[in-house]
């Protein structure tokens, strides 16, 4: 499958990276740093705080604010409608409600939510657990019965954390940093100390180079995501519903297709100083873009196909739907076209573009 030449050379390079004590001591040390702070932080969102102003203080309204601080989404501080108001415009308090004083059940009253229009996103929760509440309350003082009746059937589903949903997306993140400075970087430093002049003279091909460069980083990569896995199932209680094998068979997939795109990026920059504003120009838009932190249906419907096509979302959204939903990394969907689709193209670019009469001069 891969000829003497790319495995002597794949050997080489993994002896150069375990030579460099610095490189590996903080290869080490960021999967520990990056676990510790999800197993002190819990990954969970921070609950809304929202200030509550009861100017009727009748039954219907106290029972109403009982309510509101029995929701775990929730962090209520009452007080005074001045008071509450300078919270809300420090930026203190996300949302203020205010219950009038003609809040009672022989009268229809309306209920006064002040939001901090920099949090418009959290509107629609906080809007529909307060219509919940209300409801709620009006049926019990009524007498009414609900007219449809929801039957619970416990089927033991695993029900997902945030940080169920945020782990996936991360280790595709650090996937794609590993790899673009396992080839990227290291092609303009291998450059500037003249081995790539050397190799220019001998029979080697630049598929070989590359080829052997892959096989070696991957190597070091999965080691190093297998480290943070571990971490996360050990601390973190994190569940992988499917196959741990289709998990990292994601991880070999995307470390090539990372891993290529880095030599071309490495190929466009002549110099250490050029590397680093051209992977970041390549990376940082895939950050926000590609549904690392939030799905990617919360962005406009009209970035949503481009955000989904990007390598980084793909990548992504396999590791999420294998590790939260059980799906095999086979099954044939958009996320493996869109895998093999970048595998051919990333390989392409990267044998393409790598010159080495530029290189050697």
């Amino acid at each position: 499958m891969f000829t003497k030449s790319q495995m002597h050379l794949a050997k080489t390079f993994i002896k150069i990276y375990y030579r460099d004590r610095q490189s590996l001591a903080f290869s080490l040390m960021f999967p520990l740093i990056f676990t510790g702070i999800f197993l002190f932080s819990g990954g969970e969102p921070d609950p809304t705080d929202i200030g509550l102003v009861n100017q009727s203080q009748d039954e219907l309204s106290i029972k109403f604010v009982e309510l509101v601080k029995e929701k775990d989404i929730f962090a209520v501080t009452e007080g005074r409608e001045d008071n509450l108001k300078e919270q809300l415009i420090a930026g203190d308090l996300t949302a203020m409600i205010i219950i009038p004083e003609d809040f009672n059940q022989s009268n229809t009253s309306k209920l006064r939510l002040l939001l901090d229009a920099s949090q418009v996103r959290q509107v629609d929760a906080i809007r529909d657990s307060l219509d919940s509440m209300l409801l709620s309350i009006e049926r019990e003082l009524r007498g009414m019965q609900p007219l449809f009746k929801l039957e619970l059937e416990d089927v033991k589903a695993r029900p997902q954390r945030y940080i169920d949903f945020l782990l996936p997306g991360i280790l595709a993140y650090m996937l794609m940093n590993l790899c673009i400075a396992g080839s990227g970087y290291n092609l303009v430093e291998y450059r500037r100390r003249g081995i790539l002049k050397r190799l220019f003279v001998t029979p080697i091909k630049p598929k070989d180079f590359i080829i052997s460069i892959v096989l070696a980083r991957m190597f070091i990569v999965i080691i190093q995501l297998s480290v943070i896995l571990g971490l996360a199932i050990g601390l973190l209680k994190i569940n992988i519903l499917g196959g741990i094998y289709s998990l990292f068979g994601v991880v070999v997939l995307g470390a090539f297709i990372f891993l290529c795109i880095g030599f071309f990026l490495g190929s466009l920059a002549k110099t250490q100083e050029a590397i680093r504003p051209i992977a970041l120009l390549f990376t940082l838009p895939q950050l926000i873009l590609s549904g690392i932190f939030f799905p990617i249906s919360s962005l406009p419907t009209l970035i949503q196909p481009i955000a989904q096509a990007l390598p980084l979302s793909v990548i992504a959204s396999s590791m999420r739907d294998i590790a939260n939903d059980g799906i095999s990394l086979l099954a044939i969907n958009f996320n493996l076209i869109g895998i093999l689709a970048w595998m051919f193209v990333s390989f392409f670019i990267a044998t393409k573009y790598f010159d080495w009469q530029k290189v050697a001069s």
